[in-house]
């Protein structure tokens, strides 16, 4: 980056730049008239230092990125500075050196004011401090929408992540972080009911149909589940072939109720239907709990665990409570 000449030596005016839209002042000009116009070749950077300035694009274009390490991060792309546009305004206004990182995306003439130029300005031309709010606006305008962006980005990604990829039900991060919230609403005098799940035999049904087949079936009883379910409960998969069933403003009574119900559908379900074999069934085991006083979520889990051996030990493809 080198100086060409003066703004006042030059063949530039001020009519097609932002800044100083519709302003026919004699007294901007004369301010301009001794400010540095720099060349800026092909993919270099406008270097940062201990001054604030404001630098306005001429001729060619600039990538202005508001965070120099977000590129390289990949968070957001540059914004894109045509010729009439300026950046580096913030930097004079709060009287800090430019945190912006800029490179040339063609050779670029910059127009260079320095901060006690820009306060001249502003004091003697209405209209720059006019149209430098204006620019200001839009700038905030463009963070705010990009800030909404990457909010929902983010949001889409935290839910992808408590997903669980076979099933599609919530998986145990998601129950980790909705069990304590939920317990919480049950302190305030709304029971909260919990049922364990856990599919017969598995590791049997694995052996003899294969892994891919396992897979199957536990998508199988995941459907099952989410079917039969009220919109108001939840679904999750605790890990393996164990569900676990989440039934917020739910006594036990009716909880078992559910189970019994869940249960009784897959016994019916269908894993697959398309093998010259016959068609495999698959049950399941339902231990069944509420949260009673002073218990937490790792302790509603523990009584419903203990209640789906007490289902297993008694035969299996059945609920207990």
């Amino acid at each position: 980056m080198k100086q060409i000449t003066t703004f006042g030596a030059s063949d530039f005016t001020i009519d097609d730049l932002e800044l100083f839209r519709d302003i026919d002042d004699p007294a901007v000009a004369a301010l301009l008239a001794g400010c540095a116009i720099v060349r800026v070749p092909l993919n270099a950077a406008i270097l940062e230092d201990t001054q604030a300035r404001l630098y306005i694009v001429l001729s060619g274009a600039l990538g202005v990125q508001a965070d120099p390490h977000a590129e390289a991060s990949g968070a957001t792309a540059p914004t894109r500075i045509q010729a009439g546009e300026c950046f580096g305004e913030l930097s004079v206004l709060d009287n800090a050196a430019n945190s912006s990182s800029a490179v040339a995306l063609q050779e670029s003439d910059l127009l260079v004011i320095d901060a006690t130029t820009v306060w001249k300005l502003i004091d003697q031309c209405n209209g720059v401090a006019r149209n430098l709010l204006r620019l200001l606006s839009f700038r905030v305008r463009a963070a705010n929408a990009q800030i909404r962006r990457r909010q929902k980005v983010g949001e889409f990604y935290r839910q992808l992540s408590m997903v669980d990829g076979l099933t599609g039900l919530y998986n145990r991060a998601w129950l980790n972080d909705i069990l304590p919230a939920l317990v919480r609403q049950a302190e305030a005098g709304q029971p909260l009911s919990l049922i364990m799940i856990d599919l017969d035999h598995f590791k049997k049904f694995n052996d003899e149909h294969g892994h891919l087949a396992g897979d199957a079936a536990i998508k199988m009883a995941a459907q099952v589940i989410g079917a039969a379910l009220r919109p108001s409960d939840y679904a999750a998969r605790y890990g393996g072939e164990e569900l676990i069933v989440i039934l917020p403003d739910t006594d036990l009574d009716v909880a078992v109720m559910i189970a019994e119900r869940l249960c009784e559908r897959m016994q019916h379900a269908v894993v697959f239907a398309d093998m010259h074999l016959p068609l495999p069934h698959m049950t399941a085991s339902f231990g069944v709990a509420s949260l009673s006083r002073n218990q937490d979520g790792n302790d509603l889990i523990a009584a419903a665990d203990a209640a789906l051996y007490r289902a297993k030990h008694g035969g299996r493809n059945r609920v207990a409570r």
